[in-house]
C-alpha cells in the first residue's frame, strides 16, 4: 500500500499537467524571437564581446603598468668565489643576512609603433566581428522566414484541402440525391464518393506537412519542445515596386556584411603589415622602481631606480621579413575573397529580381486560373443537375479546380519567397522582417 501512493501522486500529478499555451506568431514575432534565442545569433553576440575585450588588451600595451612589489630576501655569498681567490683576514663568506624592501615599479612604452599598430588592427577586429553578427542575424532570419512563409503554405493547402472536402461532399450529396430521386445513376453517385476519399486522404497528408513545417519553425526559434506554434498570419500578395538593379547592387554593396567583413579584414590585413615594417625602427621604454628598503623596518630608507631603453633591431633571423610577406599574401587572399564576394553579390541581385518579376506574373496568371476554374465547376454542376450529362465533367473540373487552386498556392509562395531573397540579395532583411 505504501508503494501505491507515490505512483498515484505522480499519476495525478501528470494528469493536471498541461503542456504550454500555443505560441501564436506573426512573421515580425518569428523573426524577433529568432534574433533573441538562436544559437548561432547568441555565439555572434559572444563573439562581439570577445573581440571588445582583445582590443582592450591591445590598448593596455599602449599604457604605463604600475605593480606594487613586496620583498624580504636573505643572502649568504661566498668571497672566494666571488673574486677568484682568497683575501687574506677576511672570511671566506659573507652573511647571511637580510633585507626587506616594499615599493612600486614601473614601465611604459615611449615609442613602439608596433603596439599602436595591433592595438588598430584590435579595432578593425571588433568590425570583422560585428560584420560577423550580421551575417549570422541576416541568415537567421533568412532562414526563419523561409520556413515561415512554408508553414503559410502549408497552411493554405490544409484549407484548399477542406475547401475540396467540402466541394466533393456536396457533389455527393447531390448525386446521392439524383439517384434517390431516380434521376441520377449508381455509377455517379460511385464517383462522386471516390472523389470524396481522394479528397479527404490529400486533407489528412496536407495536415501532417502543415503540422511538420511547425515543428521546423519551432525548432528554429528554440522555444520549449513542447509548446506548440501557430501562424497569425495569414497568406497575401504584398505588391512591391519596381526594382532598379543599379541602385540595389549599390545599395547591396554597402550593406551586405560578408563584403563588409572581408574589407575590414583588409584593413586589418594592411595594419599588420605595417606593424611588421615598423618593428625594424627603434623603441623607446622607460622602467622604474621606488621603495623603502632596510634590514628591518626601523632601518628602512627610500631606494629608486629609474632607466631608459632603446632597443634597435639589428638581426631578427629574417622573422620582420617573414611576418611582412606574411602580411602581403594574406591581402592578396582578401583581394580575392572580395572580388568573390562582389560577383556573388551581382549575381544574387540579378537573379532575384528575374525570379521576383516571373512569380509576380505567376500569380497574376494564377489568379485568373483559378476564376475560370470556379466557373467551370459551376457550369458543370449545373448541366448534371439538368441532366445534360453525367458527373464526369464535374469531376474533371473539380480536378482542374483543384490544380488551379495549387497553383495559386505555388505561385503566390514562389512570390513571397522571391521577395524575400530579394531583400536578403540586398543585405536588408532583418530592416524589412524585424522592424
Amino acid at each position: 500500500m505504501k508503494l501505491r501512493i507515490p505512483i498515484l501522486l505522480a499519476l495525478a500529478a501528470g494528469a493536471f499537467a498541461q503542456d504550454p499555451a500555443p505560441l501564436k506568431l506573426t512573421l515580425r514575432d518569428a523573426v524577433q524571437l529568432a534574433l533573441k534565442q538562436n544559437p548561432r545569433v547568441i555565439l555572434a553576440n559572444l563573439g562581439v564581446a570577445q573581440s571588445e575585450q582583445d582590443r582592450d588588451i591591445a590598448r593596455s600595451a599602449l599604457l604605463p603598468q604600475v605593480a606594487a612589489r613586496a620583498s624580504e630576501t636573505v643572502n649568504r655569498a661566498n668571497i672566494e668565489a666571488a673574486f677568484g681567490s682568497r683575501i687574506p683576514s677576511f672570511p671566506q663568506h659573507i652573511g647571511p643576512y637580510r633585507y626587506e624592501q616594499v615599493g612600486a615599479g614601473f614601465n611604459a612604452a615611449v615609442l613602439d609603433l608596433t603596439l599602436w599598430r595591433r592595438y588598430r588592427a584590435s579595432q578593425t577586429g571588433i568590425d570583422t566581428s560585428r560584420a560577423q553578427e550580421t551575417t549570422a542575424r541576416e541568415e537567421s532570419v533568412m532562414l526563419v522566414v523561409s520556413q515561415y512563409l512554408g508553414s503559410q503554405r502549408a497552411a493554405a493547402e490544409v484549407e484548399a484541402a477542406r475547401s475540396r472536402v467540402e466541394l466533393a461532399q456536396a457533389l455527393y450529396d447531390q448525386a446521392a440525391d439524383l439517384l434517390k430521386n431516380g434521376v441520377g445513376t449508381g455509377i455517379d453517385t460511385l464517383r462522386s464518393n471516390v472523389q470524396l476519399q481522394n479528397e479527404k486522404q490529400r486533407l489528412i497528408v496536407a495536415r501532417t506537412q502543415l503540422e511538420t513545417a511547425l515543428f521546423g519553425l519551432a525548432r528554429l526559434l528554440n522555444v520549449d519542445a513542447r509548446q506548440r506554434v501557430e501562424l497569425a498570419d495569414v497568406v497575401s500578395f504584398f505588391d512591391t515596386p519596381e526594382v532598379n538593379v543599379d541602385q540595389t547592387l549599390e545599395r547591396a554593396y554597402q550593406a551586405r556584411p560578408e563584403l563588409r567583413q572581408i574589407l575590414s579584414q583588409q584593413q586589418r590585413a594592411q595594419l599588420e603589415l605595417r606593424a611588421a615594417t615598423d618593428a625594424r625602427l627603434p623603441k623607446v621604454s622607460v622602467t622604474g622602481f621606488w621603495g623603502e628598503q632596510g634590514l628591518n623596518g626601523s632601518t628602512a630608507i627610500p631606494v629608486y631606480s629609474y632607466q631608459a631603453n632603446l632597443d634597435v633591431p639589428l638581426f631578427t633571423g629574417g622573422r620582420i621579413q617573414a611576418e611582412r610577406t606574411r602580411a602581403e599574401l594574406a591581402i592578396r587572399q582578401l583581394k580575392q575573397q572580395e572580388q568573390e564576394v562582389r560577383n556573388r553579390i551581382v549575381l544574387d541581385v540579378q537573379t532575384s529580381i528575374a525570379r521576383l518579376g516571373s512569380a509576380r506574373s505567376e500569380v497574376d496568371v494564377a489568379k485568373l486560373g483559378i476564376e475560370l476554374a470556379r466557373q467551370e465547376v459551376e457550369q458543370a454542376r449545373d448541366r448534371f443537375q439538368a441532366g445534360v450529362t453525367n458527373n464526369v465533367e464535374v469531376i474533371q473540373a473539380q480536378d482542374g479546380l483543384a490544380r488551379a487552386g495549387d497553383n495559386q498556392i505555388a505561385a503566390l509562395y514562389r512570390y513571397n519567397q522571391a521577395r524575400a531573397d530579394l531583400t536578403h540579395s540586398v543585405g536588408q532583411m532583418e530592416a524589412l522582417y524585424a522592424k
